[in-house]
């Protein structure tokens, strides 16, 4: 996806003006509540017109203040997928899901709904009632209407905000399943630094109406780790999950991790908070915690009033949060040796 756009909008007291290019096919917008995400989108949809500046898309040109161009959102081959799923409440779930692409011709129907269907896995919801729902139920099928119109691009305002954490990494898979299996770009608007991390690769930085920065997912994770209550994220996806007594072992790249929680699915992701990994100069005789990773720091970097350690444990990456002395006592610099223990109840599940 190439999308470049200048635009410029007053509403009210707020005013919207900001430029940027990508050329990319996972773009996050990151900002707080009141930073014009929302904006953005609904202009980049065609449901708001802005006051000037132009929406290139692909090279085709969208919106031109200039040039008096203009199209409509139906032209445009925009989905948009809203933090509430406005699902149409007079039609069933099939009618829902299929709204888009019975309006489309035929020739731009280039998704086979079956295989939709079963990848957000709807079967069991067809002949339902939207009422009938659940929050992630809707979510699902508000995705796959959006899909189904066969967009240009997806447009996802915020869609996992006010879902409980056990549904909204319910929904994140299926979300990774569909973006990966029919190859549909994605601009995906979020406050959530783990949303961006899970979800895209290039982030833009929103702040009072402007693009304050351009950056990677994991990047911004990391500039930000100092203030966030959590550290730095540490996202670990396992596989081959095998029982050891009341806990489980997990492959992780070429090496094991002993975990407190498991389940029976070949593969999982977890998160390990930065907060969560102690540094040791050399190895402990005795430890509690059920795994001691040997690890080489390839970095070290400021992080508010703590220091952040990137570590290359046996081709595996790994951030650890340290205080400033620790650094000094430890020696930490680039290219020596440590050991990271992790304590087995460390690691949470996302899904």
């Amino acid at each position: 996806m190439k999308l470049e756009v200048s635009l410029e909008k007053q509403l009210g007291n707020f005013k919207f003006a900001t430029e940027f290019a990508v050329d990319c096919p996972r773009v996050g917008v990151f900002g707080p509540s009141g930073s014009g995400k929302s904006t953005l989108m609904h202009m980049l949809a065609g449901l708001l017109k802005p006051d000037r500046g132009f929406i290139r898309l692909d090279d085709q040109t969208l919106y031109d203040g200039a040039s008096n161009i203009h199209y409509a959102s139906e032209k445009r081959r925009i989905g948009v997928v809203f933090q509430h799923a406005h699902l149409f409440p007079h039609m069933g779930v099939r009618r829902n899901l299929f709204y888009g692409y019975k309006r489309i011709p035929k020739v731009d129907r280039k998704i086979d709904p079956d295989a939709l269907i079963e990848v957000l896995n709807l079967s069991s919801l067809l002949s339902r009632g939207v009422d009938s729902l659940s929050g992630g139920e809707r979510q699902r099928v508000a995705l796959g209407r959006a899909v189904l119109s066969c967009p240009r691009l997806i447009l996802m305002d915020e869609p996992l905000n006010g879902l409980d954490e056990e549904l909204k990494y319910q929904i994140i898979p299926y979300l990774e399943k569909v973006f990966a299996e029919f190859d549909i770009p994605l601009l995906f608007i979020s406050h959530s630094l783990n949303e961006m991390q899970l979800m895209t690769d290039q982030v833009l930085e929103l702040a009072d109406g402007r693009i304050c920065g351009q950056t990677s997912a994991t990047d911004l994770a990391l500039r930000r780790m100092g203030t966030s209550q959590a550290g730095y994220v540490n996202l670990l996806e396992m596989r081959d999950p095998r029982p050891l007594a009341d806990l489980f072992i997990y492959r992780w790249g070429d090496q094991d991790l002993i975990l407190t929680v498991g389940g029976e699915e070949a593969r999982g992701m977890f998160e390990l908070s930065s907060k969560e990994i102690t540094l040791f100069k050399r190895h402990p005789e005795a430890t509690s915690a059920r795994n001691l990773l040997h690890c080489r720091v390839t970095k070290i970097f400021d992080a508010g009033n703590r220091a952040g350690v990137e570590l290359d444990c046996n081709g595996q990456k790994l951030v650890s949060q340290v205080v400033g002395e620790a650094v000094r006592d430890l020696d930490l610099q680039p290219g020596c040796e440590i050991i990271a223990v992790i304590k087995a109840s460390a690691f949470r599940r996302l899904y």
